[in-house]
């Protein structure tokens, strides 16, 4: 599979798990239909925006959600890590939904993130809902993170950011068929930099024709929706607003 955009070919290949494989700035990486990104090279698993304990922060408010988001979260970055046996673990920023968001997180949800991160490098890259990283937990605190020719950073700076892999937006993209409308989590990319969607049970996401995203990309870009098995590739012609 090759979609031409801005005068060059993305190079994007279904991978055996599901994925789909291209390029950032000559790095090769794997959109995972999880919603992980996959750095083969270096044997790295970067996961954005899990938002723990968003269910109990809402219901201090009154909005009672059930409060099992942080358990299926962490359950299904456990099968990321299981699979691929990354040597690096990197979470891309706005792990917790808060700063207290840690304290809230049950012992058993507290163990499994902890032994998400055994025998393997896990760092935090802080974002804007936990600044200040986490205080108990394990794992190395950081603004960025430099990968080859990429910067692994939670908030996409404006302008032309070649190599800049972030999450913050939580992309999403909406697309029309004969038979109706769906919209998906995804990840988007022009093949310059890409935004990694987000990887928390309620996370929710912000459509990619939305504003937020104006002056990000060079040109076209093409959105990597997640399926419930595999990563579709999905061209502008095909998005929708919400």
């Amino acid at each position: 599979m090759s979609l031409i955009l801005d005068g060059q070919s993305l190079g994007l290949a279904p991978t055996a798990t599901g994925g789909l494989s291209l390029k950032i700035k000559g790095e090769p990486v794997e959109m995972r239909a999880s919603g992980a990104l996959w750095l083969e090279a270096g044997s790295t698993l970067v996961v954005a925006d899990l938002h723990l304990e968003k269910g109990s922060a809402y219901a201090a408010r009154g909005q009672l959600l059930p409060p099992y988001d942080s358990r299926d979260t962490l359950r299904r970055l456990a099968l990321d890590v299981e699979h691929l046996a990354p040597k690096t673990l990197v979470l891309l920023g706005d792990t917790f939904h808060d700063h207290a968001g840690e304290l809230r997180l049950c012992p058993s949800d507290a163990e499994a993130l902890i032994a998400i991160g055994l025998g393997r490098t896990l760092v935090w890259v802080l974002g804007n809902h936990d600044s200040e990283g986490p205080k108990y937990l394990p794992g190395d605190i950081v603004e960025d993170l430099n990968f080859g020719a990429l910067i692994l950073r939670h908030e996409p700076q404006t302008g032309r950011q070649s190599g800049e892999v972030s999450g913050h937006l939580h992309p999403c993209t909406r697309v029309a068929s004969p038979r109706g409308s769906v919209r998906r989590r995804c990840f988007v990319t022009d093949g310059t930099r890409m935004i990694v969607p987000a990887f928390g049970a309620y996370a929710g996401g912000l459509n990619i024709l939305d504003p937020a995203f104006d002056g990000l990309f060079g040109g076209p870009v093409i959105a990597g929706a997640l399926g419930q098995d595999r990563v579709h590739a999905i061209g502008p012609r095909s998005f929708r607003p919400d």
